[in-house]
């Protein structure tokens, strides 16, 4: 069977799938707060070609599937395209990010299905600075879904997205509620996918500085050993439950093991966050492709696949400066 593997011997084996470009929330780090365009429904890839696609990558290889959007649990019926997937046999896990505010009810069914991951998106624990980066008043609905996720049979992690100047007095707040509770934390490089480009900040919080500010109040701090294609560097308070990790999203330090690719909700192929898009799949789909030759579009376009962020950014033709809004790419 053919699989996935880029020029520098990587092999693909994890899909990122947007199945939504919009949000019930306004993340100042992810749009603007007017939102971003929205495209036309017809537009955006069926829950049928979504299906088609991960198959058709299945048969790949690919084994792991996040669900993102935008919000995933605003595109109705998605709970439905969720049972689709569990029947594909071929994939080991799918895992969903999400912002919370509508996933508390859904819970329990998706205990039943091949979930095996939330990540829920919580960039504050204070109320009143949610609402601030979030331009939304739903703190007490996210923390609701996290003490419901937390007592779940899933696995629960935590993404905090530090930003200089609004939520750097939170990171050791974060890192303690590991002490009790058997979660992952995720703090995470801001990046400049805000629809407007990255904000200008006085301090850069860069992987070594969040680092820092923790061993600032911890000093029993132990790296982990990092599993092959993770995303971050993974660390423990000595003694406390949980674990933390710190995402070099920006810096782009873990690109070297890379294993995954993403497909926006509009079906545009990613082969890296930075790039601008590789190719329209949605289109090709709709033109008449059969499965082998979507197999062999995957296979040509995944062995162009970039070294690094740095290399895909560089190489942007349309637009340099990387801007884009995150919930058009596909959290």
């Amino acid at each position: 069977m053919n699989t996935l593997v880029d020029a520098f011997g990587r092999q693909i084996t994890y899909l990122r799938l947007a199945v939504t470009d919009r949000c019930n929330l306004r993340c100042t780090y992810c749009m603007p707060a007017e939102g971003a365009a929205i495209v036309e429904r017809n537009e955006l890839l069926t829950f049928k070609e979504m299906y088609r696609i991960t198959r058709v990558l299945s048969e790949l290889g690919v084994n792991k599937v996040r669900l993102t959007g935008g919000e995933p649990f605003v595109r109705k019926n998605f709970i439905d395209f969720i049972k689709m997937l569990s029947f594909n046999e071929r994939l080991d896990e799918i895992n969903i990010t999400t912002n919370g505010a509508l996933i508390s009810e859904h819970i329990e069914v998706l205990e039943t299905l091949k979930i095996k991951t939330v990540n829920l998106s919580i960039d504050s624990l204070d109320a009143q600075n949610f609402a601030k980066i979030t331009r939304r008043d739903v703190f007490d609905k996210v923390w609701d879904t996290y003490e419901k996720l937390k007592n779940s049979s899933l696995k629960l992690k935590l993404n905090v997205v530090i930003q200089s100047g609004v939520n750097t007095d939170e990171i050791n707040k974060f890192v303690a509620l590991t002490k009790e509770e058997p979660i992952e934390i995720r703090f995470i490089e801001e990046m400049p996918f805000n629809g407007v480009g990255k904000r200008t900040t006085n301090e850069v919080w860069n992987f070594t500085k969040i680092l820092d500010e923790i061993k600032s109040v911890h000093s029993n701090v132990n790296r982990l050993p990092i599993k092959k294609s993770s995303t971050s560097h993974m660390f423990q308070v000595e003694g406390y439950n949980g674990v933390f990790g710190i995402i070099p999203a920006y810096t782009r330090t873990i690109c070297h093991d890379c294993n995954r690719i993403r497909i926006t909700s509009t079906g545009l192929l990613k082969n890296c966050l930075f790039d601008e898009g590789v190719f329209n799949i949605r289109d090709f789909i709709r033109n008449g492709a059969s499965d082998d030759e979507l197999k062999q579009l995957f296979i040509d376009l995944v062995a162009k696949k970039p070294k690094d962020g740095f290399v895909a950014e560089a190489n942007r033709l349309k637009n340099k400066n990387v801007s884009e809004s995150m919930s058009s790419i596909g959290g």
